[in-house]
């Protein structure tokens, strides 16, 4: 019998198999199964979706990695589309912390993560303000991260947050070094305009991921338009977290107002769509048939 493939291994097939790969926020296991159903060949933790999302908190460097495990475990128990993290720096100062932190996600089965160039207080890469460790430091993250690995498969991607602070010619310095440290791939955040991304791909010879988040420095280019300049990986962390959270407040407001959830059904999911999506029927026929047996 064949061994089945490893979530880093079905990522990489993914990346092969898909130009450019889209990969789609999932804040949580029902999401991760609405994006699974949706067609998305890969899915996203995101740190800001944790801190905002979970713990009710802004993404400046507060989560700890037992915080983002446990939506890893929630997501990948239900739901077999290979999911990348976010790490921020690693969730601790040394080596031996990034190396944890990348075991604990091969265990807790991720397919990818990325590793960022920020200072441990770090900052949403679309806000100012935003201070990032040396080139040397930086590329002895990755080292850790590379070294770490306990499936060769796993993905993993530096980003690098040196663009607002330091220009497009340093942040291509830096990814480079990145990818010789062992980054299977680039993420250069708050990119401005399509020819930044073409300045990295020509340099770095590495897939490069392109987040595409809204409300940001970036602008919301299409799929076709990253592709004409070699963008791999076109990354939207948090859309369907922002619409539901429009959504949950227009409900909440609406039952206050009006004493009643009449207005706002429309903006709602049916019970009968809630069980499609999670699978209730089929969990309540194996049900059912385990209280036939007690009974025969």
């Amino acid at each position: 019998m064949a061994r089945p493939e490893s979530p880093g291994a079905l990522f990489r097939r993914a990346l092969a198999e898909e130009n450019p790969l889209q990969i789609i926020g999932a804040i949580n296991a029902n999401h991760a199964l609405l994006a699974k159903r949706a067609g998305y060949r890969a899915i996203y933790l995101s740190g800001g979706g944790v801190a905002a999302g979970s713990l009710g908190l802004p993404d400046l460097g507060i989560n700890t990695m037992d915080d983002v495990l446990t939506d890893v475990r929630r997501i990948t128990d239900v739901c077999d589309v290979p999911l990348l993290v976010d790490i921020d720096t690693g969730f601790g100062p040394s080596a031996f912390n990034i190396a944890r932190t990348v075991k604990s996600l091969i265990k807790f089965g991720a397919a990818a993560c990325h590793i960022e160039d920020q200072v441990g207080a770090k900052r949403c890469g679309h806000r100012p303000g935003k201070e990032i460790v040396s080139t040397e430091e930086m590329a002895d993250r990755v080292k850790a991260a590379a070294d770490a690995r306990t499936d060769s498969d796993f993905y993993l991607i530096a980003r690098t947050d040196a663009i607002a602070s330091h220009g497009v010619d340093a942040a291509i310095e830096r990814a480079l070094a990145c990818v010789e440290a062992g980054a299977d791939a680039i993420f250069a955040e708050a990119a401005y305009d399509l020819p930044t991304y073409d300045r990295f791909v020509k340099a770095v010879k590495v897939p490069v991921l392109a987040n595409i988040t809204e409300f940001g420095k970036t602008p919301l280019f299409s799929v076709e338009e990253l592709k004409s300049v070699g963008v791999g990986m076109v990354l939207y962390p948090l859309s369907a977290f922002r619409a539901m959270n429009k959504a949950a407040e227009a409900v909440y407001t609406a039952i206050r107002r009006d004493g009643h959830q009449k207005n706002v059904v429309d903006l709602m999911q049916t019970r009968e769509e809630l069980y499609d999506r999670i699978g209730y029927h089929e969990f309540e026929s194996r049900l059912d048939a385990l209280f036939q047996k007690g009974k025969a």
